[in-house]
């Protein structure tokens, strides 16, 4: 091999074994990040972490797309606007770990459950989004204030039909509900004035401050149910309750009739 083509090939080897380092280097979760983040929070920060995170399905500056476009890394996006949707939205999505999407496509729930962003780039992205318009700020509720009857009678009203009575979850049309055991009484209270994904939003007008109170100290209760009848089945409802009742409370005492029959037949 002459020397031109051994340094041909020693060039090749390096380049492939950089690529290959540059490839590990990448995050598995695909979160672009500046070079260099400050130590603290900032506006600057998240409006360059939305640059490289958001923009490619909610637009420059929040604008939003309707049609879905290739953004970066060529990974088609479209997205509402955001703009006057204040911290709110925000700190909701993020915390809860429904953004960024995988594609645009995916329902921003339970399978996304996964938060992506340090809690300083997450308070820098809800800062720039905040400063896109004058919208809601994070809602401060007080479950201690709130009355548990109340709350039980208003989530069945309200969200049971999706939810289920003890918030365990379900399925919808086109959507999976998730379950509400372990999030947090902010992300509860958020959840109300949003509405998220097919889940209706509830204006003060249709439940106050006050009632909302309420509902997430129901909701939290769930955690831990005071199962009273015994076997929760799962805390699901009359469906699964009435499956064991016909498919095994039912052959057990058809079964329990037949043993008291043969015995009182005999001598």
């Amino acid at each position: 091999m002459s020397r031109r083509s051994r340094t041909v090939l020693l060039v090749t080897v390096i380049a492939a074994l950089s690529s290959a380092t540059l490839a590990q280097a990448q995050p598995q979760s695909g979160i672009v990040r500046p070079t260099f983040e400050p130590s603290a929070p900032s506006r600057e920060l998240g409006s360059q972490l939305f640059a490289g995170n958001c923009a490619s399905c909610h637009g420059i500056g929040g604008t939003g797309i309707k049609s879905p476009r290739p953004g970066a890394g060529d990974i088609l996006g479209a997205g509402p606007s955001l703009r006057n949707v204040g911290a709110l939205s925000a700190d909701f999505y993020l915390r809860m770990g429904f953004m960024p999407l995988a594609s645009f496509h995916d329902q921003p729930g339970p399978e996304q459950e996964r938060v992506l962003f340090s809690d300083k780039e997450v308070r820098s992205l809800i800062g720039y989004v905040a400063s896109l318009g004058s919208g809601p700020a994070i809602p401060n509720p007080d479950p201690g204030a709130g009355n548990l009857s109340e709350g039980q009678s208003m989530f069945l009203s309200h969200c049971a039909g999706c939810h289920q009575i003890e918030g365990r979850g379900g399925f919808v049309t086109g959507a999976e509900v998730p379950p509400l055991q372990n999030v947090a009484a902010t992300r509860i209270a958020e959840a109300v004035r949003i509405g998220p994904y097919l889940m209706p939003r509830f204006s003060t007008k249709q439940i106050s401050d006050a009632q909302l109170n309420s509902i997430v100290k129901y909701v939290l209760s769930t955690n831990r149910p005071d199962n009273r009848g015994g076997w929760s089945i799962g805390n699901l409802g009359p469906i699964p309750e009435g499956l064991v009742a016909w498919w095994i409370g039912a052959p057990l005492l058809v079964i329990s009739c037949r043993m008291v029959g043969r015995r009182r037949r005999r001598p």
